[in-house]
């Protein structure tokens, strides 16, 4: 699963923790990737859902958008993991429009089959800086793909990219991972229906497919299939728990 729960963003933010935690634990995904995440001095949110759902979680700061100038709560990306994560890094991102440097994380979890590699990230999400928004995805295409990385297991991609499936954006991944994606053509992630939609963002991200999962057999004899692609989210006792819905793929892979 792939999914921006943002942050602390938009009405009654507490009152959205339940769904998220619900939706989660409906899905029970083995791997979530989280954007939007927020975290304190005394945790994270992340902490909080693992906790919760058993799992285990790393978080990594910061990342889009920047939160409120006086607020000082990070706002970040995570991983929840039903296997151990054995190591995480915080990798900087291009970014030459921005203050700070946002950040992707880099993660192994140790999958019963062996290492599993994985990349969470939140791309920029200003389609003004498409400059930044291309070397991002271009960063993210050379880490997933980084030899080291090779091993019994896919390596994955996943995040918030803020870039419809055909955009320009994404060529440096589709150029070389593979969209997990094979539902409906017209699947939309940030619908315009929420009562608290983005609108000001424009066309290329409302109404989109704009949080995805992309992956790359973990070497050349293996051969990996997507057996479903799902977008859940729905309203939880009256509150949706995010502005954007998540993604979730199930992944099955074998040798030739």
């Amino acid at each position: 699963m792939t999914w921006n729960i943002w942050w602390r963003f938009g009405p009654r933010w507490q009152e959205r923790q339940p769904g998220i935690l619900a939706t989660i634990r409906r899905f029970t995904p083995d791997i979530v990737g989280l954007q939007e995440v927020w975290g304190t001095e005394d945790g994270t949110q992340a902490d909080e859902l693992a906790d919760a759902l058993g799992m285990y979680a790393a978080f990594a700061a910061p990342s889009y958008p920047a939160p409120p100038d006086e607020s000082e709560v990070e706002l970040g990306v995570a991983l929840l993991s039903r296997w151990p994560i054995t190591q995480y890094d915080a990798i900087a991102m291009p970014s030459r429009h921005r203050a700070w440097d946002p950040v992707v994380l880099k993660a192994v979890v140790e999958h019963p089959a062996g290492p599993l590699p994985i990349l969470v990230a939140c791309l920029e999400h200003a389609t003004t800086y498409s400059d930044d928004r291309l070397a991002q995805a271009a960063l993210l295409a050379d880490l997933a793909t980084d030899p080291s990385s090779d091993g019994p297991c896919p390596s994955l991609a996943i995040g918030d990219l803020n870039a419809a499936p055909d955009s320009a954006v994404l060529r440096p991944m589709r150029d070389v991972l593979i969209d997990a994606w094979t539902g409906a053509s017209d699947a939309i992630t940030l619908p315009s229906s929420h009562p608290s939609a983005p609108l000001e963002a424009g066309p290329e991200l409302v109404d989109q497919r704009i949080d995805h999962i992309f992956y790359r057999p973990g070497h050349e004899d293996q051969l990996v299939n997507v057996e479903s692609a799902t977008i859940c989210g729905d309203a939880y006792d009256g509150v949706y728990p995010s502005d954007h819905r998540p993604v979730i793929c199930d992944f099955r892979w074998r040798d030739r």
